[in-house]
Parts: C-alpha cells; sequence; structure tokens
C-alpha cells in the first residue's frame, strides 16, 4: 500500500458500532450475503483469498459474489490490481456528510483514490463499510493535493457551477484526472479554484440553484467511466 494511504483499518474517527447498519427491508431475502461454506470444515476451499471465520459463519458483507468469503485483504488487493486512473477529492472544511456517499461512489466506480481536503476526520457513516475497500488519503490544503497530484502527472479538474465553469456533457475528461467538490453549499473554496487548472458544471434546467454534492460526484464520474472504463471487462458489475 502507497505510504498515506488509509484504507479504513484502525484508522476510523468513528467506532465501528456506530456504522450505519442496513435497515430491515419489507420485502427480499431477511439477510443480506450467504450462510456457512456448505458441507462444513472438510469442504472449505484450499485457498489463502478465503477468510476461515467468514467460511464458518457466513459472509454477510455488502460486497459481489466475487468476493464472498474473501478476506479484506484479498479483496483490496484484487482491486488494487485493476483501478482506473480516476481520483476524486472532496474539501472537507465543515464536516461534510456527503463524503461517505462520496467515498462509496468511488468505490462502485474503482476511483484510484479518494482525496479528503481540509479536516482530516469526516463522517464515515454514508459510506457504507466501502472506505476499507477504497484508498482514502488525506491533505491539509488544496495547494498539498494538487502538489501530489503533480507529481504524478494527474490534472485536477473542479467541480462547480461558476462563472466560465465548461459543460461536463461536452468535456472530454482525461484518463488520468483527479474531480475536486467543495462542500455543500459553498461549492469550492478560493483556494481550492486557485489549484484547479480547470472547473466545469453540470446542466440545470429547475428552479434550484445547485444539486447535492455527492449526487453531483455521482455523475462526474459516471461521465469518467462512460468515456474511459472497459464496459465489456469479465469483472463489470451490472448488479
Amino acid at each position: 500500500m502507497p505510504a498515506g494511504v488509509a484504507r479504513g483499518l484502525g484508522s476510523c474517527a468513528v467506532d465501528e458500532e456506530q456504522r450505519a447498519p442496513y435497515d430491515p427491508m419489507p420485502y427480499g431475502p431477511d439477510e443480506v450475503g450467504v450462510g456457512p461454506w456448505p458441507g462444513g470444515e472438510a469442504a472449505w476451499p484450499d485457498d489463502p483469498r478465503y477468510d476461515p471465520v467468514l467460511l464458518r459463519d457466513g459472509d454477510r458483507r455488502n460486497v459481489v459474489d466475487r468476493y464472498r468469503y474473501w478476506t479484506l485483504e484479498a479483496v483490496v488487493a484484487d482491486l488494487d490490481t485493476r483501478r482506473h486512473d480516476l481520483h476524486v477529492a472532496v474539501e472537507n472544511w465543515q464536516h461534510d456528510f456527503n463524503i461517505g456517499t462520496v467515498v462509496r461512489t468511488a468505490n462502485a466506480f474503482l476511483a484510484a483514490e479518494v482525496h479528503i481536503v481540509g479536516r482530516k476526520r469526516w463522517n464515515r457513516r454514508g459510506a457504507m463499510v466501502t472506505d476499507r475497500y477504497q484508498h482514502v488519503r488525506h491533505h491539509p490544503t488544496a495547494a498539498d493535493l494538487a502538489a501530489y497530484l503533480a507529481d504524478r502527472g494527474t490534472p485536477l479538474y473542479g467541480v462547480d457551477n461558476l462563472p466560465g465553469s465548461r459543460h461536463l456533457e461536452t468535456l472530454a475528461l482525461p484518463r488520468r484526472v483527479c474531480l475536486l467538490f467543495g462542500q455543500e453549499g459553498p461549492g469550492l473554496s478560493e483556494d481550492a479554484r486557485e489549484a484547479c487548472e480547470a472547473t466545469f458544471s453540470i446542466a440545470q434546467f429547475g428552479s434550484t440553484r445547485s444539486i447535492n454534492a455527492s449526487a453531483a460526484a455521482a455523475i462526474a464520474m459516471h461521465t469518467w467511466v462512460r468515456q474511459h472504463a472497459d464496459l465489456g471487462a469479465e469483472e463489470t458489475w451490472r448488479g
């Protein structure tokens, strides 16, 4: 794992007991996931990727079937072999509750890293434990983020409905890029705007001035996926 990258193990600001549980559903299966490995211990697979505890007790995690019964480390190692060149960054000056949802979406789209700019602590409830599988890196300022990305040849693009912002709908995003999102409400800070090589906005047609920050992040990440991801890959998950 690169220096400074956190996978959520032992570094959570929120205790495990405080994570958001799955809400009971009025339909569908009573439990998420699968039970103990059929046939008991004698039938367990001889593969170091498998977790004996999960094989014994069942795997109730929110993971795709490909990773059932795998250890956390094995899942992350496999994801690392095919992560995209997409980075995502979020400013965190007001303890924004949207950050957890952004992390969850970044995990779904297999982003290389999520960068938290500003306060190091952030609310993990919306991440639904996906921060364990997603590399998350902290930067004190937007300038620090820009310097880190510049060393890796990755341009920084801001996402905000600012005067002069380019249209996301007609923008050809670079394959290697970091998308930076501001706080819910105020948007990108002045320092963040100065650090960005360009800014772009999402077209809106209603009465509201802006859309939810986590929704904007999902739209922008999916735009990158449509332009650059291998949609025919065997590992592509469609639900």
